[in-house]
């Protein structure tokens, strides 16, 4: 039996078209969960070899009940992202006119995408969330309600008609999707790496962030993505999910986060992995002082003058 990927289904998803592009698939059973969440816990039970999820959007920012998972309950580790350019289409039942509509439904994240589109041609319409774009889809097809904001190509897959097509309030939207499996030595550096962690702080504290972000600044590491999720434990105490560029073997990403380890309550290191769709020209040179034969240089040096070979 080929080992299996789980991803957010049903299918039809656009979590199924951006997991298809990795090529890796063509050995693996891809198997749809209801959920975000199910699709992890399948990992961590040992069900899945990976799960692959929805992250981050450009328009809205990190997805949070991923990462909530995330952050929560036994550790996971991201492997591999992608990122794929979403619009959406307007999917109903054959025969279906757009003054027939009075419900539509989609996932969450797909809201803020069409929110411009719905109250321009929709203006009356409500509005029901469901548990990926493609359940919508089937909900549709189900008689559940209207019109689902799905994309196109699962219109055949549910039976479904595209009203309208190319829905999209923001131009180039995309959507980052994540690889996760279980903690293990992550792949060798690609000179384009990323890598995610999340932060608790000790106590707050005026300057509590900044002290955190200086680790990253005083090396130069730039960040990607810095979201503050609620802790659980009362109004006010928030943990801190950030992406850094860099890899954990790299000198300057390596101290800060020994750097965050000491002055943090908890870290949560959860992989260093390729940036999706860079290329050498995107990759930046490390600012003078935070590359790796300067960390090397500077701890020779201190290692000299402990020595009285200064």
């Amino acid at each position: 039996m080929p080992a299996s990927y789980a991803y957010l289904g049903p299918e039809g998803t656009f979590t199924e078209v951006a997991l298809r592009t990795l090529p890796e698939t063509a050995t693996r059973e891809l198997v749809p969960y209801v959920s975000v969440q199910s699709a992890l816990d399948a990992v961590r039970a040992g069900e899945a070899e990976a799960a692959f999820v929805p992250i981050e959007n450009s328009v809205e920012g990190g997805i949070t009940t991923t990462l909530d998972e995330l952050v929560a309950g036994q550790p996971l580790m991201i492997y591999r992202e992608v990122l794929l350019s979403i619009t959406f289409a307007l999917l109903v039942r054959p025969g279906t006119k757009l003054s027939d509509i009075k419900t539509v439904t989609a996932h969450p994240a797909a809201q803020p995408q069409v929110r411009n589109w719905i109250k321009a041609h929709l203006p009356d319409v409500v509005w029901e969330s469901a548990a990926s774009n493609a359940d919508g889809a089937r909900l549709v097809q189900e008689g559940r309600y209207d019109a689902a904001f799905a994309g196109e190509f699962a219109a055949a897959r549910y039976g479904l008609e595209a009203l309208e097509t190319g829905i999209h309030d923001a131009e180039n939207a995309q959507t980052r999707f994540v690889l996760v499996g279980r903690p293990a030595r992550p792949a060798a550096p690609t000179g384009a790496d990323k890598t995610s962690v999340v932060l608790w702080q000790r106590d707050d504290h005026p300057g509590g962030l900044r002290d955190l972000l200086g680790e990253f600044a005083t090396r130069g590491i730039n960040l990607m993505l810095l979201q503050s999720r609620p802790t659980g434990a009362g109004i006010g105490n928030y943990c801190f999910c950030i992406d850094a560029e860099g890899h954990i073997s790299d000198r300057r990403v390596a101290e800060a986060l020994m750097g965050l380890k000491r002055i943090c309550l908890q870290v949560r290191y959860l992989g260093s992995y390729p940036r999706a769709e860079v290329g050498p020209a995107d990759v930046g040179t490390p600012r003078p002082g935070t590359s790796d034969e300067e960390f090397v240089a500077a701890a020779d040096w201190v290692a000299r003058c402990q020595d009285g070979r200064f």
